[in-house]
C-alpha cells in the first residue's frame, strides 16, 4: 500500500470527532492492508512505530529543510525499511547517518507525507486515532468482536500484532495470543471514590490495601532470568539490580508480579516521589542516594500458567505462597466501609498515599481502568497534560509560570479545565522553563503553546460548573504536586473523571 494512504487517512481522521466515524476511516484502510503491512500501518496511525524509541526528535526534524516529491512514490514498506534503519543507527556518527537517512525519506514524500511523518516522528499526532479507537477498527476490518481484539492486544502487549492475528487468522489467532512471562502487559489500573464509604459500596467485599507513592513495576521471571518493566513497557531491569535479586529468590517457577517500587530511608519509612524516580532513574545500588523497596500486590502469571482470569482472591492465594510479608502490600478483605477507613487511616499514618478497593472477585483487566478498583485518596489530584504555560511576573520573571491544564478527551485530543501556578518550586519552573521551549508548538507574547506530552499531577479542593471551558467545568485551587514522567498523555484523567467529582460535589 502506499505511504500516502495513510496520510490521509489521518487527515481524515483528524476532521471528524466522532469514534464511530474514525473507526470506520480507519477499518477501510486496514482491509486493504497485506499481512506484512498491518503492524506498522497500525503503529504509524496511533503515533507509536513498532521499532520503539528510534533516536529521532523534534529538534531534528525541524532543522530538516528538503523539498516534497511532486508525486507519491513510498510506499508503507520503504517508511518501515526506514524506521528500521533509524532505530539501528549507534555510536560515532550516528547522528550524521541518521540525518541523511531522514532527508533521503524527506525527499520521496510528498507534502501531505512529510506533514504526517513529522506527526508520527516527532509525537505529534493528536487525531484520537490512538489505541482505543484503533482496537474499534480493527475488529471492524476484521469481523471479529472488539473483546477479543482489546484482550489479545493487551496481554500480548502489542497492537500491530494482534491486528495482524485479527486480519490475517480471525478470532482463532487472537485467541492463541495469551500472557507469556517476558513480554510485558499494560497494568490494570483502578478508578476513583471520594472515600472509602463510596468505594466499597462500589466494590462490594473487596481486598482493601496501601495505595504506595511509588513507581509501577511489572516483574517477570522466566527459566531463571528476570525482567523488570515500567508501567509504559519500558524495560529496566538493568536499573533495578536489587530488585531482581530479591525476585530470583522467591520460589516456585515461572511468574509475573504487579507491584511498585518504593524510596525507603533507613527506618523503612517511604520517601517523596520525587526521590523514588530519582533514584529509580540512577541506575544500579551503587549509583543511588538512598535504597528501594520492592512491595507486590499481585499475580499475573504462576507456574506454568496465566491467571489473570482467576478472581482476586486466588490470586491472592498465590501471592502469599510466593511472596513475603516483608515484600507485599499491606491488604484487609472486608465489606465494611468503616473497616476500609482505618485501612485508610492506618496507611496514611504511615506515610503512603491512601487505599486501592478491589472486588475480590475481580479479574485482572490488563490495560483497563475496571470499575472493580477503586483508589481512595484524603487530598483529591488528577493527572493532566500540560497545553501551555504563561510568562512570570515579579519574582518568576523569566520563567514560565502559570499552567493551562487538559483533561483527556478520550475521543481525541485534550479538554482545558484550568490554570494554575501554585505549588511550583524553583527548581520546577527551571525545569519546566527549559522543557517546555524544547517542545513548543508556537507562541504569543504571553503564551507558550506546547505538545501535550507532558503529565502532572494537581491536588484540587473540588471542581465546580464553569462556562469558561468547553468541558463545562473548572478546578477549584489547583496546585501542582509533581510532574509524572512515568506517564503517557493517554494515561491522564479523562474531562469524564473531573465532570463526575463535580457531580459528586
Amino acid at each position: 500500500m502506499q505511504f500516502g494512504t495513510l496520510a490521509h487517512a489521518s487527515r481524515d481522521v483528524a476532521a471528524t470527532s466522532k469514534r464511530s466515524q474514525k473507526s470506520a476511516i480507519l477499518a477501510v484502510v486496514l482491509a486493504d492492508l497485506a499481512p506484512d503491512e498491518v503492524a506498522p500501518a497500525v503503529g504509524m496511525l496511533v503515533g507509536a512505530v513498532r521499532q520503539g524509541r528510534i533516536g529521532v526528535g523534534w529538534a531534528q526534524l525541524r532543522d530538516l529543510d528538503v523539498d516534497a516529491a511532486p508525486n507519491p512514490s513510498l510506499t508503507i514498506g520503504d517508511v518501515d525499511t526506514a524506521i528500521d534503519g533509524l532505530a539501528s543507527m549507534s555510536g560515532p556518527g550516528s547522528t550524521a547517518a541518521r540525518r541523511g537517512r531522514l532527508r533521503a525519506v524527506w525527499a520521496a514524500a510528498t507534502e501531505g507525507e512529510q506533514r504526517f511523518l513529522w506527526q508520527v516522528l516527532g509525537g505529534e499526532l493528536r487525531q484520537g486515532a490512538l489505541e482505543g479507537v484503533m482496537v474499534d477498527a480493527v475488529a471492524k476490518a476484521a469481523g471479529v468482536p472488539v473483546t477479543r481484539v482489546r484482550r489479545a492486544a493487551m496481554l500480548g502487549g502489542d497492537l500491530g500484532a494482534a491486528a495482524t492475528a485479527a486480519l490475517v487468522g480471525g478470532v482463532c489467532a487472537l485467541d492463541d495470543i495469551t500472557l507469556t512471562p517476558l513480554r510485558p502487559v499494560l497494568p490494570m489500573l483502578a478508578g476513583s471514590a471520594t472515600d472509602a464509604a463510596e468505594a466499597t459500596r462500589l466494590t462490594g467485599t473487596a481486598s482493601v490495601e496501601w495505595k504506595l507513592d511509588g513507581a509501577r513495576v511489572q516483574v517477570h521471571r522466566a527459566a531463571g532470568e528476570v525482567r523488570i518493566f515500567t508501567r509504559n513497557l519500558n524495560d529496566v531491569t538493568d536499573r533495578l539490580d536489587d530488585v531482581v535479586a530479591v525476585v530470583r529468590a522467591f520460589p516456585g517457577g515461572d511468574l509475573v508480579l504487579d507491584g511498585e517500587v518504593l524510596g525507603v530511608d533507613d527506618a523503612g519509612a517511604p520517601r517523596l516521589f520525587q526521590d523514588t524516580i530519582g533514584d529509580f532513574s540512577a541506575g544500579g545500588t551503587s549509583r543511588r542516594a538512598v535504597g528501594l523497596g520492592a512491595f507486590f500486590f499481585d499475580v499475573l502469571f504462576a507456574g506454568a500458567a496465566s491467571v489473570v482470569d482467576e478472581p482476586l482472591v486466588v490470586r491472592r492465594q498465590l501471592l502469599d505462597e510466593i511472596v513475603p510479608e516483608r515484600h507485599r502490600i499491606p491488604s484487609q478483605v472486608t465489606d465494611d466501609a468503616a473497616v476500609a477507613g482505618q485501612v485508610l487511616d492506618e496507611a496514611i499514618a504511615a506515610g503512603h498515599e491512601g487505599i486501592i478497593v478491589k472486588a475480590i472477585d475481580s479479574v485482572y483487566d490488563a490495560g483497563r481502568r475496571g470499575g472493580s478498583w477503586r483508589k481512595v485518596k484524603p487530598v483529591h489530584t488528577f493527572d493532566l497534560v500540560v497545553l501551555a504555560a504563561e510568562w512570570g511576573h515579579g519574582r518568576r520573571t523569566g520563567w514560565l509560570s502559570n499552567l493551562h491544564l487538559g483533561a483527556r478527551d478520550p475521543v481525541g485530543g485534550f479538554v482545558m479545565v484550568g490554570k494554575t501556578f501554585k505549588g511550583l518550586t524553583d527548581e520546577l519552573l527551571r525545569f519546566q522553563t527549559e522543557r517546555f521551549q524544547e517542545i513548543e508548538e508556537r507562541r504569543d507574547e504571553h503564551t507558550v503553546f506546547v505538545r501535550p506530552e507532558m503529565v502532572v499531577e494537581v491536588a484540587v479542593d473540588g471542581v465546580q460548573r464553569s462556562p469558561r471551558y468547553p468541558g463545562g467545568v473548572a478546578l477549584r485551587f489547583a496546585r501542582v504536586r509533581r510532574y509524572r514522567p512515568d506517564k503517557r498523555p493517554d494515561e491522564a484523567d479523562t474531562i469524564a473523571d473531573v465532570q463526575t467529582l463535580g457531580r459528586h460535589e
